[in-house]
């Protein structure tokens, strides 16, 4: 049986994202990014796509590690400006039925009481249609600008993202029981307080006794992405990602990165198969090979050097711009995305990278790889990453859009589903719904389950206090 193939469209609230200079492209609307209509046009070409979702990138911070100031990144529009992607939901989910919107928010950046309300009201929005990408985050920038001095490590930031999640596990999950809502108009009794309860959490790094303040939304907890490949990003991601984004440039990191984390899932009970894995890709296709190779020179002739090199150093925390192009780049520990670092420096044996060679290799679709050919050619290539990996499908950035989406969705798509590769419709219910084909709410072994009866857990936390008391 044909295994088929997942689209995400990869994108941000912002110009460009992950090709820099791709913006003076005389046929990219990416600076249309502050206006609605693009983004419900947007939505609307990925549905007719079978899209699972557009899953919107975020960074809290700028990329100013490059040459040791922001003006390459300010200059080029590298991820500067860029806006609030949760307040994308709503428009897109107007202008879809189906489609899934992914939001990317920061455990280090957010109280999780307070987001615990907007992702909430994201749900009932969009009519259960939300996921989550949980980061940790790993700009020096952004935790400066909030007040935290510098970047937690990199360690401590999963560690407060464990706990970040539990406490909103509690909020979502166990705050109010099922059927607490009533809307009894003939008893004037909305909610029933007896179903509504307090949380009570107190933790190492959150102390949030109350009670949520949003009636339970479709899927309670919205699907949960997660994006981070470092030993920790993996073991977080076993323990709690139903769908998980890697950046991994070759097949031989990619299929390492999948092996080990179903094998981490299915070690804590979970199924592995019912966890979906997406490689960043971009794809540049058109009617024929020497017709996209010429599109991909084209648009290679607006990268800019400097903007790749803003993106590199700020994903891997390493100022490039104090080498020489023709150097190698040496791994060096730093505090900032490990699983970037790998991927270039050793993540495949034998592979060295010069400083020009990361810059090209950047330069469009950051630091995943470019597939460039026919629908017949691309869909050769997607298929072998699929068999030889174990992916289950792709987040497909964009070089110029919605050139690179538009054809994806008229070209690629078609082409898949002849050969029963692709979806040719979307099934019913919530976003977890659609992709599982399970109920719309998280179920054991998945550990936001077991909050659902939340003054059980809280007896058993009361318990083990006073057992550390003792």
């Amino acid at each position: 049986m044909t295994r088929q193939i997942r689209f995400n469209a990869f994108d941000m609230n912002c110009v460009g994202h992950q090709s820099p200079g791709l913006w003076a492209h005389p046929r990219d609307r990416s600076w249309k990014y502050k206006d609605l209509d693009y983004w419900q046009d947007l939505g609307r070409t990925l549905e007719r796509g079978i899209f699972d979702g557009i899953f919107i990138a975020d960074v809290i911070g700028y990329y100013d590690v490059y040459k040791g100031n922001l003006d390459h990144a300010i200059a080029q529009a590298a991820q500067i400006p860029v806006n609030d992607p949760l307040q994308l939901v709503a428009p897109i989910a107007l202008a879809t039925e189906h489609l899934g919107i992914g939001i990317t928010v920061s455990t280090s950046f957010e109280h999780p009481y307070t987001f615990a309300r907007r992702l909430s009201t994201a749900d009932h929005h969009s009519k259960g249609r939300v996921g989550w990408n949980i980061v940790t985050s790993y700009l020096e920038s952004g935790a400066r600008n909030i007040g935290q001095g510098g970047l937690k490590q990199h360690d401590d930031r999963y560690e407060i993202a464990t706990e970040y999640l539990e406490v909103l596990y509690k909020l979502l999950e166990g705050s109010w029981e099922d059927g607490a809502v009533l809307r009894d108009k003939e008893r004037r009794i909305f909610t029933d307080p007896a179903k509504v309860h307090e949380i009570g959490h107190k933790g190492r790094f959150f102390d949030v006794s109350g009670y949520h303040l949003c009636e339970p939304s479709p899927q309670r907890t919205p699907l949960l992405y997660q994006a981070g490949t470092s030993g920790p990003g993996r073991r977080f991601a076993a323990q709690n990602a139903e769908c998980v984004f890697i950046a991994a440039p070759t097949k031989t990191i990619l299929k390492k990165h999948v092996h080990d984390i179903r094998e981490r899932a299915a070690a804590l009970g979970r199924d592995p198969r019912k966890m979906f894995f997406y490689n960043l890709q971009t794809v540049i296709v058109a009617e024929t090979d020497a017709a996209a190779q010429a599109k991909f020179e084209e648009y290679q002739r607006y990268v800019s050097y400097d903007g790749s090199l803003v993106f590199m150093s700020g994903w891997t925390g390493i100022d490039l711009g104090q080498y020489l192009p023709t150097d190698l780049v040496q791994k060096i520990e730093t505090n900032a995305g490990r699983a970037a670092i790998d991927a270039i420096t050793d993540g495949d044996p034998g592979r060295r990278w010069t400083v020009d060679e990361i810059a090209r290799w950047g330069g469009i679709g950051g630091l995943g790889p470019v597939i460039v050919g026919s629908p017949t050619t691309v869909a050769d290539i997607l298929q072998e990453w699929v068999e030889e990996t174990d992916v289950d499908g792709f987040n497909l950035a964009y070089a110029v859009t919605p050139e690179s989406f538009e054809d994806v969705v008229n070209l690629l798509v078609p082409e898949l589903q002849r050969r029963g590769a692709y979806p040719t419709a979307y099934q019913p219910g919530t976003l977890r719904e659609k992709l599982f084909g399970a109920g719309p709410r998280l179920e054991a072994p998945h550990p936001a389950a077991r909050y659902r009866d939340i003054e059980a857990v809280k007896r058993d936390e009361a318990a083990l206090r006073q057992g550390s008391a003792a």
